[in-house]
């Protein structure tokens, strides 16, 4: 009962003084309608940029936003608020001497906002300024900004990597330019075609001679059997002709070891420039692989030149702002009402209590000093 009996009060107590806080009320949406239309009228244009995926990814990776690649967006914020951007901003649109000698850190955060709307790949750039229109023509020109220097790093890049592949090409076809002076040089000084054509005439006078070999033979065993039929003068002339005949086989297998030691050194020689040849061959065929491929990626690189980073697209460039974005009547009027009526609620609650605690310490004190007199 006692708890209903203070609450009974306490409404009591705010019923009977309710005209201070009307006037409270009263006084602070008088005073928040004066401040607010007093103050100058902020108009907030809006542009919005989209961040496109590389072209040439898979589509389900493209449709895949995960927090990594959120996080990674935010990048793109910094370069819609680089200093160098916003500057060259105000000096267009001469912000300055609207804002009078304020740093141009002061004029950026008070007058611009960026930010990456949350789970989507869409900036948004909002300027705030008195005039709407200029608001959205500043709103606009930073949007711009913004997709230019993407535009500008992304052909920076390509360049880059095209200048890059371009020098690999220039060096591939001079190691094939070398390769092929230094094979033309090796065809020239050392031909195989000369040792060949010598081989194979020795050949041919090896076997010539070996016949005549076997035939000389033939007829000192012809001769032999001869000598048995002849007279004694006869077989002296007969004897002399087979020592002849034995003189010019023995000269003749010479001239066969000759030849034979001669090809032998022609083999070896041909096979080290036959060895020369095939190596200068594989080297011709690695430098043309190696400029083919070079050359393929360099026509990819053309190809795919713009396509390889993310894109950035205006989708929205935002209209003239026609209702105010500051200051915010309603919602000013309503912190105003709200606070005029807690102020002299909080100060009755607090005047209350205390009012209690001094009617509560009276009869204590009465208490004691009977028991005193009574003593």
């Amino acid at each position: 009962m006692a708890e209903s009996f203070d609450i009974f009060r306490y409404t009591s107590y705010l019923r009977s003084r309710w005209r201070w806080i009307a006037i409270s009320c009263v006084v602070a949406v008088t005073l928040a309608l004066a401040v607010s239309l007093a103050m100058q009228r902020q108009y907030t244009a809006i542009a919005q940029i989209v961040v496109e995926p590389p072209a040439g990814s898979d589509l389900r990776a493209a449709m895949t936003v995960s927090p990594i690649y959120l996080e990674s967006l935010k990048t793109y914020e910094h370069f819609a608020a680089g200093d160098q951007i916003f500057e060259k901003a105000t000096s267009e649109f001469h912000l300055r001497a609207q804002f009078g000698a304020r740093p141009i850190e002061t004029i950026k955060n008070r007058i611009l906002r960026v930010g990456i709307v949350r789970n989507t790949r869409i900036l948004e750039i909002a300027v705030t300024l008195p005039d709407g229109a200029k608001a959205l023509a500043v709103c606009r020109y930073l949007a711009q900004a913004t997709v230019d220097l993407n535009r500008t790093m992304a052909v920076e890049g390509d360049q880059d990597l095209q200048e890059g592949i371009s020098r690999q090409e220039r060096e591939a076809r001079a190691d094939l330019t070398a390769v092929d002076t230094a094979r033309a040089r090796l065809l020239a000084e050392e031909p195989v075609d000369a040792l060949q054509a010598a081989m194979s005439h020795a050949g041919n006078l090896r076997s010539t001679i070996q016949e005549q070999i076997q035939s000389t033979e033939l007829e000192i065993a012809d001769s032999g059997e001869r000598q048995k039929h002849l007279t004694a003068a006869q077989q002296a002339d007969a004897r002399q002709e087979s020592a002849a005949a034995s003189a010019r086989i023995a000269e003749m297998r010479k001239q066969i070891e000759d030849i034979d030691h001669q090809n032998t050194e022609r083999e070896r020689l041909l096979a080290v420039r036959m060895a020369q040849r095939d190596k200068m061959e594989a080297d011709r065929k690695d430098a043309l692989a190696a400029l083919a491929a070079v050359e393929t990626r360099l026509r990819e690189a053309r190809g795919e030149a713009g396509y390889r980073g993310d894109r950035l697209k205006i989708i929205d460039p935002g209209v003239v702002p026609e209702r105010p974005s500051s200051p915010n009547l309603p919602l000013n009027v309503a912190a105003a009402l709200l606070l005029g009526a807690s102020l002299p609620i909080l100060y009755l609650t607090l005047a209350l209590s205390f009012q209690e605690q001094r009617a509560g310490g009276r009869p204590a004190a009465y208490h004691a000093l009977a028991k005193g007199r009574d003593g």
